[in-house]
C-alpha cells in the first residue's frame, strides 16, 4: 500500500503497450531472447553492472553509471514512463537498452549497454528499442543522443538519422538526433531483426536471467582498439 506521501513522489503514468519477445539469431549461430525486464530483476541487475561504471574504456563508465541511475529510479517510481530491455543468450544476460515516453507522440532513448562483443548485441538492442517506441508505443519521433563516437556511427550514420538540433534531449550534452517513422521503416528491412512468437522453451530459459561474465567482457574490450558493439 502506497502512502500519501509517497504518492505524491511518483510520477504520473501514462499506459505503455507490452512489448513482445523476439528471438534474434547472432552472427555465431547463438539465440538471443530479447523481451522487457521485470522491475523484481533491477537489484540483480544493478549488482552486475555497477563494476563497469570503473571502467574508463569505450565510455562503459558513464553508461553504466547513468544506466544504474536509470534503472534505480524505474525501481523505485522517480522516472516517468520509463521501460527496459534485456537480451539474454541461453539465459546470460547479454546486454540492455532503456528508454522511456516523454509523451504518446515522442520518446527519449537513454542507453545501450552490450555485456558481449561482436556479435553486434548492442545494435540489435539498440533497433529493438527503436522497434518498440515506433510500432508498439506507436510513436511519431524517439530523440536520441550519443555518449560515444561508436554509438554516434552505430546511431546517426547507419539508420542515418536527422538533427533536430532545436531539441535539447534530457541526457544533456549534445541536442537530440531524431528517428521518424519513415526513418525508421525505410532502415528497418536492413537492421532490425528477429523473429515471433519466441518459443516457450526459450522465453523460459530467459528467467531469471543469469550473470553476465564480466571478466571476458574486459578482456575483450582491452584487447580491441575499437568497440563493435
Amino acid at each position: 500500500m502506497v502512502d500519501e506521501l509517497e504518492a505524491m513522489l511518483r510520477p504520473p503514468a501514462l499506459e505503455m503497450a507490452p512489448y513482445p519477445p523476439k528471438a534474434i539469431v547472432l552472427a555465431s549461430g547463438e539465440v538471443m531472447v530479447v523481451r522487457p525486464a521485470l522491475v523484481d530483476e533491477v537489484d540483480t541487475i544493478l549488482h552486475w553492472i555497477q563494476p563497469l561504471t570503473w571502467l574508463h574504456r569505450d565510455f562503459y563508465d558513464i553508461v553504466a553509471a547513468r544506466l544504474f541511475a536509470e534503472l534505480l529510479g524505474w525501481k523505485v517510481h522517480r522516472v516517468r514512463d520509463e521501460y527496459c530491455l534485456v537480451g539474454a543468450i541461453d539465459g546470460v544476460l547479454a546486454g540492455i537498452v532503456n528508454g522511456r515516453m516523454f509523451d504518446r507522440a515522442h520518446g527519449i532513448s537513454y542507453h545501450t549497454l552490450a555485456l558481449r562483443r561482436g556479435l553486434r548485441i548492442g545494435a540489435h538492442l539498440f533497433a529493438s528499442k527503436m522497434e518498440h517506441h515506433i510500432e508498439y508505443l506507436g510513436q511519431d519521433e524517439v530523440w536520441i543522443v550519443a555518449e560515444s563516437p561508436i554509438g554516434h556511427r552505430r546511431w546517426m550514420i547507419e539508420y542515418p538519422l536527422d538533427p533536430k538540433f532545436e531539441i535539447q534531449h534530457e541526457l544533456g550534452g549534445a541536442s537530440s538526433w531524431v528517428l521518424t517513422r519513415e526513418t525508421y521503416f525505410r532502415a528497418k528491412p536492413r537492421l532490425v531483426s528477429g523473429s515471433r512468437p519466441v518459443s516457450d522453451e526459450l522465453l523460459r530459459a530467459s528467467y531469471p536471467i543469469r550473470e553476465p561474465d564480466l571478466r571476458t567482457m574486459l578482456v575483450q574490450v582491452e584487447d580491441t582498439l575499437e568497440a563493435r558493439i
